[in-house]
């Protein structure tokens, strides 16, 4: 069984409730931990299937984060292979860009619980069809895109258009978490309590902590749903 690789940005940022379903599968897993300086791999041959998780920073911040670049290059290597892929939050954002997107920053960030509706074309998705029309998801970013060129959207909110895609059959990105557990909330919320700061006057931390036990296992069903399906397809 060949190993499934994982883009890991920030030491935070893990592919938390996914890790139990490819534990379970006996799936070997190879972690490419930029911010430790770890080298990319020359190409995507060895691997079952990529997993690309999000972080801090934006995709447009290859000056301060060179390995972006590698990145980029393994992703349009990606989509031209309709490698199995999924992009969480940063990765989604970096999938876009490959794509040939453009990632800016949104009007207002979204951070903490709220509704996605799917759309029509999610519910003949293979990783979206046992969804319900409105889902509630986790969300932490204030960078977006709108649907990426060849894409088809699969999810939106309120604030941004598209929160889900797909490209091809095996390459898909997500705006929102799916893959968070309760502890990997809180320790966000303490890691980034100066981003919080700056966005006081409309979202509560305190709140986000409070509503997880009410929240997260609904949560954390959902995940496992979605991580399966796409665990069918890996080579």
């Amino acid at each position: 069984m060949k190993p499934l690789l994982v883009f890991q940005h920030v030491e935070c940022e893990t592919p938390g409730i996914f890790l139990d379903l490819l534990q379970a599968q006996q799936r070997p897993v190879e972690t490419v931990r930029w911010y430790e300086g770890d080298r990319a791999p020359d190409d995507l041959s060895p691997f079952s299937g990529l997993l690309v998780m999000g972080g801090p920073m934006s995709v447009n911040d290859e000056a301060d984060y060179p390995w972006l670049r590698e990145e980029d290059r393994l992703l349009k290597e990606a989509l031209a292979l309709d490698f199995p892929t999924l992009g969480i939050c940063l990765g989604s954002q970096l999938i876009a860009k490959a794509a040939g997107g453009t990632i800016r920053q949104g009007p207002r960030k979204e951070i903490g619980w709220y509704p996605v509706q799917l759309t029509l074309a999610a519910r003949h998705d293979r990783l979206f069809s046992l969804f319900p029309e409105s889902i509630e998801v986790f969300e932490w970013h204030g960078e977006y895109f709108d649907t990426p060129p060849g894409a088809v959207n699969l999810a939106r909110s309120t604030l941004y258009e598209c929160q889900a895609f797909s490209i091809g059959r095996h390459v898909y990105g997500l705006l929102f978490h799916l893959e968070v557990t309760s502890s990997m909330v809180s320790d966000w919320v303490r890691i980034f309590a100066q981003e919080l700061e700056g966005v006081k006057d409309y979202i509560r931390p305190d709140i986000i902590v409070e509503q997880l036990p009410a929240r997260i296992d609904a949560l954390n069903r959902r995940a496992r749903i979605l991580f399966a399906r796409f665990c069918e397809d890996l080579h």
